[in-house]
């Protein structure tokens, strides 16, 4: 007897064995989840390309100091991006969204794209922060950008495409709400503010990313934000802007004081930043914009202003946008799942690199979100898995194999069972598969004249089952069950599948 050598590795079950685990906020996701996030990346790219966007695909990793976000001054620049040094010690970072490395690529190719360039892109993208409930550490996201125009239309044709995009993927009209504001408002509303000089752009930072935690922090939280600081659930502690009671009072009469009718709300604005530069460029956009909009009878039904709405990326510059599934609670009120996508402009991300302003603006669907927060608003039905050929016989495998290439080539989803078992594991199989037909072919329907196959609808026997009183009355009915010429496979297939008995 030959023995293996001394090198060789450990037979299963012994040595080393590492346990099963999932890193903390990732996922698993099976063929369900997938086709649903897959229908929605199409169905929102579709409008994107119908609205004259080009495709664009950019790599998972960037340099770090391209990201250029994440940048803090330490010797390894990983603060909210995964990165790594590469073997000419260089950093690359894999990419937290989608516009970064679309900044990237613009100010390498600038001479030759077309300016405004407009682009669509769909990846996943990661993020090395806290995760959280909906909040994860990988998922995908869905962008278009318009690069190279400074034009209030163009921020205007972003919401109206986004709205377009967002019902293209299974939002109904009236279930979402599309947030806008603009970045230059809070600019005119803390020039009136009192800021400890030499720290403005600290704190009109921290005071940024206070509102933009409203919707899940509500006033309160904000409120401890703006002042000295907030310490949540877990006991984590997060330092405030440190404002004045006057100063943080007028901050929050901003966030929560301002809503209603366009013209209303122009009029509220403009009491309370207008008179400034940034007040009065940021009202000026927002006219504009209302205007466009209104072409596309937006505004009031999907669209509306909310001072609330500042976005949490550093790199916005004007106009912002935020879109928020909405459905009716059991009280009849609305109930918010969130945002689901935003965007805004962005105007010195491309200056980065080039030393010049180049105009930007764009708009991202997350895409693994928007599919958890419909499935979580509406309850999806799991998606029908492939029809399954039961083998009932081992010397007949070829006959089922061309069943299932029969039903393939017809653009039926088909598979044979390969495992071991008898007639009742499999069905179960078939139930976990979520078939929606199991096909039947054993020695009896094959031996009659002509041959047969005994085809089980799987979705209408579980709901038959449900009123029938024992297993003798199932036996005796044999619910659900269509017995077939086996020339009529596919015809009879198709049939069932579409609803239809004969």
């Amino acid at each position: 007897m030959r023995m293996p050598p001394s090198d060789a590795p450990p037979t299963p079950g012994q040595g080393f064995r590492p346990k099963a685990r999932r890193p903390r906020g990732l996922e698993d996701r099976r063929g369900p989840a997938l086709a649903r996030e897959r229908a929605a990346i199409e169905a929102i790219s579709k409008v994107y390309e119908k609205w004259g966007f080009e495709a664009l695909e950019t790599p998972a990793l960037e340099y770090a100091d391209a990201l250029g976000k994440f940048l803090p001054d330490q010797d390894r620049p990983n603060e909210g991006v995964f990165a790594f040094a590469d073997d000419d010690e260089q950093w690359l970072s894999l990419r937290y969204d989608l516009t970064a490395p679309l900044a990237r690529f613009v100010a390498e190719n600038y001479d030759a794209l077309p300016k405004p360039y407009r682009r669509w892109a769909a990846g996943p993208v990661w993020r090395n922060e806290k995760p959280g409930p909906g909040r994860y550490r990988q998922f995908w996201q869905c962008d278009a950008d318009t690069v190279g125009s400074a034009s209030p239309a163009a921020d205007a044709e972003m919401i109206a495409m986004a709205c377009e995009a967002l019902e293209a993927a299974g939002v109904a009209p009236g279930r979402y709400r599309m947030r806008f504001s603009h970045r230059k408002l809070l600019d005119g509303l803390l020039a009136a503010v009192e800021i400890e000089p030499g720290r403005e752009a600290e704190i009109r930072m921290r005071v940024l990313r206070a509102i933009d935690k409203y919707d899940r922090l509500g006033i309160d939280g904000v409120g401890a934000l703006l002042r000295q600081g907030r310490r949540d659930e877990s006991g984590d502690f997060t330092a405030g802007a440190g404002l004045t009671e006057v100063s943080a009072k007028l901050v929050e009469k901003f966030v929560t004081g301002v809503s209603g009718e366009p013209t209303e709300v122009l009029r509220t604005l403009t009491n309370l930043v207008g008179g400034t530069q940034q007040g009065d460029a940021a009202l000026n956009d927002i006219e504009n914009i209302f205007e466009v909009l209104g072409s596309r009878v937006l505004i009031p039904h999907s669209c509306h202003i909310e001072t609330s709405v500042v976005r949490g990326l550093e790199y916005y510059t004007g106009a912002v946008f935020e879109a928020e599934l909405i459905a009716k609670g059991s009280d009849g009120k609305h109930v918010s799942f969130g945002s689901i996508g935003g965007g805004g402009r962005y105007d010195d991300l491309v200056a980065r690199f080039r030393g010049e302003r180049v105009p930007a603006t764009g708009f991202s669907i997350g895409v693994s979100r928007l599919v958890a927060a419909l499935e979580a608003a509406e309850g999806v039905e799991a998606a029908n898995g492939p029809v399954v050929i039961l083998s009932l016989e081992a010397d007949r495998m070829a006959d089922y194999f061309a069943m299932a290439a029969e039903l393939r080539n017809a653009g039926v989803r088909a598979e044979v069972y390969l495992g071991a078992g008898k007639f009742g594991p499999q069905l179960k199989y078939a139930d976990k598969r979520n078939a929606p037909l199991a096909i039947i072919q054993g020695s009896n329907e094959r031996e009659k004249s002509p041959p047969v196959v005994m085809i089980k609808d799987l979705k209408l026997g579980a709901e038959m089952s449900k009123s029938i009183a024992d297993n003798e009355e199932w036996r005796k009915g044999r619910p659900a069950q269509i017995e077939a010429p086996r020339s009529d496979l596919v015809a009879t297939v198709k049939r069932m599948l579409a609803g239809k008995t004969k």
